[in-house]
């Protein structure tokens, strides 16, 4: 099992958008970085743990626990013009981006930044590396408790 932070921005799929889908569950998509993209069709398997982060808004940060819960597959918003994520490179015989499924365990307490730069054991996690733009990034199993810890601790 591994363990993955993704973001999302919350005007754009957040926390409570995920816990009003059916079943909880969200394809990831629209990832237009291949790093990104690669963490997904190359590593990620169905139950690996997912810190759902909201990005680029008042107050970033962990706002709940999810899972992977499908293979990569490909994006169908590269083909759709009226995206934003529409790729004209892109065809269905040769997609380019895909992406996976996500299910929402809970919403949790926001980890704000500044509390994941004050703990102890988060020194080197990927997501507080200066210069990171990553939407996608791995988690180490030690790492993944301590966020867990403080998510859902009163």
């Amino acid at each position: 099992m591994k363990y993955w932070l993704m973001k999302s921005e919350p005007d754009e799929c957040s926390i409570d958008d995920v816990l009003a889908a059916p079943g909880r569950r969200t394809p990831w998509s629209g990832v237009r970085n291949y790093q990104a993209r690669n963490f997904m069709r190359d590593q990620m398997t169905i139950g690996d743990g997912v810190l759902f982060y909201h990005s680029s808004c008042d107050e970033p940060g962990v706002a709940g626990i999810a899972e992977v819960a499908s293979k990569a597959y490909p994006d169908a918003t590269q083909f759709d013009k009226k995206s934003p994520y529409y790729d004209a490179k892109s065809t269905r015989d040769t997609p380019r981006w895909v992406h996976v499924d996500v299910k929402l365990l809970k919403k949790t307490k926001l980890v704000t930044l500044p509390m994941l730069r004050a703990t102890p054991g988060l020194e080197t996690m990927v997501v507080l590396r200066k210069g990171n733009r990553l939407s996608i990034t791995p988690v180490t199993p030690a790492e993944w408790k301590i966020v867990e810890k403080l998510a859902t601790s009163s």
